[in-house]
This record gives C-alpha cells, structure tokens and sequence, in this order.
C-alpha cells in the first residue's frame, strides 16, 4: 500500500536497497502513483513501470515528459515483468520493486470499493476486469466465503460472518461497501472499543482473493529471480503478515537460510545453489518520524537482497 504520490512507503530505505543510478534498469512492478520510480529516475536510472491498474498511466505520462526516454510504462501484471522486458528489448534488469497491496489513490477513490470507510460500489478490482467483490459476496457458497474470509483475512470469526453475509443476501444481494462494513459489524455485535474496524479483515480477505494477490506475488517474485542479472536487487515491501510469510520464506530458501533438519535424522540432500543473498537480515520497519506522519505506514515491512550469479530455482509443480 503506497502512502500517496509523493510519500511513498520507506522510499529511502527502498533506494539504498535498489541503488539506481545512470546505467541500471529497474522494474517498479506496482507503479501506483509513481512515488519509487520518480526517485529511480532522479538517480539517473531507467524504468520500467508497470501496474494492473489503467488509472496508473495518468501518473506516469507527466513522469515521462520529465523524464525523456528513461520511462516506460506497461499495464501489466508484475508476475509478467520477463515478457515487459523482453517487449522493451531487454532480456535482464538490475532491480526490481514491489510494494504490495492497495495503493492510497485506490483506498481514497469511493467509486474503486476498497475502503470501507468511503461508501462506493462493492468492486475492489484493481485492473478492473473480472469478477467484482460483490460477484463473490453474492454467489460464494457460505462455506466458500468462511474460507475465504479464514484463509485470506486471518478472521476467526469467518463462519459467523459468511452466515450472516447468507442471509443478508438472500434478502437482497450486496452492492455498496458501506452496506457490506455495517452488517459485518452487526454480525460481530458492533465496535465496543476494537482496536480496528470489524470489517478490516473480511475487506482484506475478499480484496485478496478478487485480484489473485498472493499467487501473484508468489508468481513475481520467481520471475523477478529469473529476470535479474547477476548482483541485481529485490526489494520487497508487504503491509500484512500473509504477504510477509511468502516473501520471507521465498528469500530464506533462495539464500540458503531455511535450517536445517534434525540432527538425529540423516542429512538432508543439498539443494541448489542460493540464488540470492540477502541485503540485511529480517525485516525492516519505517522509521517512528513515517509512521507519524503516515500512519498506512505502520504495518510495512522491507526485506531485500542481491541476486547470486546460481541459476534461477526450478518452481514446484
């Protein structure tokens, strides 16, 4: 989730990682608002931008014109970041950012239904093609969006919600997203003082499982390996702990960091060489300064590293 367009979520910590300069390609694989692409580009580097969403392309043609022949920006998938290159006559890069989740514009547009703080159409769509939230929410079986609701919102309260979602539905069927928030919130029996919002983690489940988040990011991150030249850069930036656990775990095997097995069992075959080596160990977090001044900041974390000259890892079937 990007702070906005001109506070972009550990921007500093993103380019010390990244280290763009003349020369260097970088794929910013979620363009949002541009926020790490202008800084790329400041450097002196080449970009190539790349978002699902059509609205990005109005925040990259003023970046452009800035910009003269050192940005290039493509409505696409990041899982697809190798095809972008191959189309711009590139066959590697030496960067690439993610910064995952829902960007600012997207949260702060009613009419996008991703807050459910802001009453717009239940759509939640970031390309804006396929299935809505309100498709899922009205045609899910109730176990289906328990599981959902479980599996991809963290909810353990996931059964009461899609029971509640069930009949609500069979009254008259979901559209608004204000609709949606308060009869999560009377399923739950209202706030009584909760920290957050009792619709938080049923919006977070069906946003990602509308737009395929977590086998996208799984999908970009072995392209980013596959695509990255020898001593090229990952940065990573995930705002909730689904998304970390696929980035820290993608990272801890391609480093040679997962451990190791028992030692009353016999050793375990050696794997393939490590295809990245990682910049600093764990994660890090904005500083106390950002999160004060952005708040949608506080959950943020960075991890990154350094592609190795190993060959990229075979993915399981």
């Amino acid at each position: 989730m990007s702070a906005g367009p001109h506070d972009p979520v550990l921007l500093a910590e993103v380019v010390e990682a990244l280290q763009p300069a003349p020369g260097r390609l970088l794929v910013d694989g979620t363009f949002g608002a541009g926020g790490y692409t202008r800084a790329f580009l400041q450097a002196g580097a080449e970009v190539l931008a790349l978002d699902r969403d059509p609205g990005a392309a109005d925040y990259a043609a003023p970046l452009a014109r800035e910009f003269p022949g050192r940005l290039c920006f493509v409505r696409s998938r990041f899982s697809e970041l190798e095809q972008r290159l191959a189309e711009a006559g590139r066959a590697r890069c030496d960067g690439v950012a993610l910064d995952l989740g829902v960007s600012s514009m997207q949260l702060d547009e009613a009419d996008r239904g991703f807050s459910f703080m802001r009453d717009g159409p239940l759509d939640m769509r970031m390309g804006r093609e396929g299935p809505t939230a309100a498709d899922l929410v009205n045609t899910a079986e109730p176990a289906e969006l328990a599981r959902i609701l479980y599996l991809y919102g963290e909810e353990r309260q996931s059964r009461r919600i899609a029971s509640a979602l069930a009949r609500r539905r069979a009254e008259r069927p979901f559209e608004r997203t204000l609709d949606l928030a308060e009869t999560v919130e009377r399923a739950l029996g209202g706030r009584r003082g909760a920290a957050i919002h009792p619709a938080t983690r049923t919006f977070q489940a069906l946003r990602i499982a509308v737009n395929e988040e977590l086998s996208e990011l799984e999908g970009g991150l072995a392209a980013a390996e596959r695509a990255l030249a020898e001593g090229g850069r990952l940065a990573v930036v995930t705002f909730h702990s689904l998304e970390d656990r696929i980035v820290k775990a993608f990272l801890a095997d391609r480093s040679g960091r997962r451990p190791s097995g028992s030692r009353h069992l016999p050793p375990a075959a050696r794997g393939p060489e490590p295809s990245f080596r990682l910049l600093f160990n764990g994660a890090r977090a904005p500083s106390e300064a950002e999160t004060a001044r952005n708040p949608r900041a506080r959950s943020a974390k960075l991890r990154a590293a350094e592609r190795t000259a190993a060959p990229p890892w075979r993915q399981a079937a």
